[in-house]
């Protein structure tokens, strides 16, 4: 069953927000229509989410450029990968409250925490490749730079890779090596869930839940990280 288009209403109201007058509004609607709706691959915003996401990283990567301009290639890669993550896409999907608009099936409605998170964080992505479509680099850079100018020069934007950190920190304090263990698997092969722990000798554990076993790893190193006082939690936590 194909979903029901977007009223003239809807429209204006994303339009104001994301500050672009869409010439195809249809571009609008795929962007948010996911594909539980029934909806076919030419329908919903699983294509432009590839493409969105490359239109991200091409423009943090220029705005970080050109921002920082003796940062080493390691630290604008961290940087990077920071601002185009699903957590960074989510927020500025709640700061335009796209949850009023995506149109999902029944099963995605009923999602919470993490897997809805990146649902918001896809539709980000594919309204991205939609101002692309609709107004070129230009109308897509304009919107980039307003959501993620100021984020790009905030003070934990060039966090390193939690493993690698938590390692360096275990090793100067303790002279010791984290070590990770699998606790679980569960769901289906297209959406898996890895439950990780991280042990250092001394230090109480932490739990991480994620999609594949290395990004549920980052997850209890980052939990560690924050609870030790090694890196400051983030103010908007997902």
């Amino acid at each position: 069953m194909r979903a029901k288009a977007l009223s003239a209403e809807e429209h204006g109201q994303l339009e104001k927000a994301v500050g672009h007058e869409f010439a195809d509004k249809q571009w609008l609607d795929r962007a948010l229509t996911h594909a539980s709706t029934g909806s076919s691959k030419g329908a919903n915003y699983e294509r432009l989410e590839f493409l969105g996401d490359r239109v991200l990283g091409l423009c943090v990567a220029e705005l970080l450029f050109t921002t920082f301009r003796t940062a080493a290639e390691g630290e604008l890669s961290v940087r990077l990968n920071q601002l185009v993550s699903a957590e960074s896409c989510a927020i500025v999907a709640d700061e335009l409250e796209l949850h009023r608009f995506i149109r999902t099936g029944a099963d995605v409605k009923k999602l919470t925490g993490k897997r809805m998170m990146n649902v918001r964080a896809d539709v980000v992505e594919s309204l991205i490749a939609a101002l692309y479509l609709d107004g070129g680099l230009e109308a897509a850079r304009a919107f980039i730079l307003k959501h993620w100018e100021n984020r790009a020069t905030r003070a934990d934007g060039a966090r390193r890779d939690a493993k690698t950190e938590l390692q360096e920190w275990a090793h100067a304090k303790f002279g010791l090596t984290p070590s990770y263990r699998v606790d679980d698997r569960s769901g289906p092969d297209h959406d898996p869930r890895f439950t990780v722990t991280v042990e250092i000798p001394g230090v109480a554990p932490e739990t991480g839940v994620d999609r594949s076993k290395r990004a549920a790893e980052q997850v209890a190193a980052t939990r560690i990280l924050e609870r030790e006082g090694v890196w400051q939690r983030p103010s908007a936590e997902q």
